[in-house]
């Protein structure tokens, strides 16, 4: 039912528009009432499905430093009960008792958003968003049917090269002071990555050392029944794969977090890592990664790994999404529609090592990043003080 009324509150603007002004005109006068507290920080990712990504990064770094030893934290899941985190206490996400957190905190750190739509923040309250990827696909006020995306609000806004930074400044309308050239604190540890990373996380899936291993990983469809799920039917025929690469390769796919269903038969073979914590140690032992239109390609970037962007769906998508750049020039390999020409191109990056078009990629469009983590919790820290 939430994923549904989600849904109508995106596709319908005049909806929209009514639930926005009313819920935050209501939650800005019981804002009133309430008392800040100066050292309660609350955290969610990914619109409180997960506990990952650049706010985990951050709130770990923040429970072991000394400067935020009195701080208390609150993290927003859709169930929290699936969450028992040290150090923080879990609430459930578009509750009254969120809604009264949020007004209560004093910083607010996120992937997606904390206001869930509205706009209800304090004056003293420090807003540090470090969204969850940009680039390729168009996003807030680029898509069609939405102009209500407004992060004019957000005090700290990360982003990895003057390329997003537009992105941002355009289709968030984000105050251009807000805007950090920093990169992302999730893919710090990506700019150097550690041998040792490599076998235990093979050693935890049970990927024998010599198999050389297929990431899978593409991004989220919109709802095709009206939000009631946001199903995705995987277009990878596995008896060609099992027959190219069984032998020497292992095949792992990754669903966003936003996808319910990847509909898929899992095996030896074929290993399912969605749920697996931590996205960069699956990056860190992929050979390549194929998706489609993810940011994940900006990541593979920076790990230094070869990606294929297989677009089944691509006109579609083209047509009803859009992209900020043309794919097929910017891409190394272009967009490939047919699963054959995938195999075929797997086994080209795997068996050659000719990587020499993806450091030009890299280069393009990944300025920044690396020590994310510690310039946002010192600007933070010279904030609070």
């Amino acid at each position: 039912m939430k994923y549904k009324i989600e849904y109508i509150l995106k596709h319908s603007i005049i909806i929209q528009r009514i639930y926005k002004i009313l819920m935050s005109f209501v939650f800005r006068v019981i804002g009133i009432f309430i008392t800040q507290d100066e050292s309660l920080v609350l955290f969610s990712s990914f619109g409180g499905r997960k506990y990952n990504d650049s706010p985990k990064v951050i709130f770990e770094a923040m429970r072991d430093d000394d400067r935020f030893k009195n701080y208390h934290y609150v993290w927003a899941f859709e169930r929290p009960e699936d969450f028992a985190i040290d150090g923080a206490q879990s609430i459930k996400i578009d509750t009254w008792q969120y809604f009264k957190t949020a007004l209560k905190a004093r910083v607010w750190i996120t992937s997606v958003n904390i206001e869930r739509g509205l706009h209800f923040k304090k004056k003293k309250t420090i807003y540090i968003n470090t969204w969850h990827g940009a680039g390729t696909k168009k996003i807030g006020n680029a898509c069609i049917g939405r102009k209500d995306y407004d992060f004019s609000n957000v005090d700290i806004m990360l982003v990895q090269s003057e390329f997003e930074k537009e992105i941002f400044l355009r289709d968030f309308k984000c105050n251009k002071d807000a805007i950090r050239i920093i990169g992302f604190p999730r893919n710090d540890e990506l700019f150097c990555i550690d041998n040792k990373i490599i076998e235990e996380t093979k050693k935890e899936l049970n990927i024998p050392g010599d198999k050389k291993v297929i990431l899978y990983a593409p991004t989220w469809r919109d709802s095709k029944n009206g939000g009631n799920s946001y199903d995705f039917v995987c277009p990878l025929h596995m008896e060609k794969w099992r027959k190219c690469f069984s032998t020497n390769y292992i095949m792992l796919f990754r669903m966003h977090a936003f996808t319910t269903n990847f509909n898929m038969q899992y095996d030896s073979f074929a290993i399912d890592v969605s749920s697996y914590e931590n996205l960069n140690h699956i990056l860190a032992i992929a050979d390549v990664v194929i998706t489609d239109y993810s940011t994940i390609v900006y990541d593979c970037a920076i790990a230094n790994k070869p990606f294929i962007c297989f677009g089944f769906d691509y006109d579609i998508y083209k047509m009803k999404r859009g992209f900020y750049f043309d794919l097929n020039s910017e891409y190394p390999g272009g967009v490939l529609k047919d699963e054959d020409d995938v195999i075929d191109r797997v086994a080209y990056l795997t068996e050659t090592n000719k990587f020499g078009e993806f450091v030009s990629f890299r280069h393009k469009y990944i300025e920044a990043g690396g020590n994310s983590t510690v310039s946002v919790l010192n600007e933070l820290a010279q904030m609070l003080a």
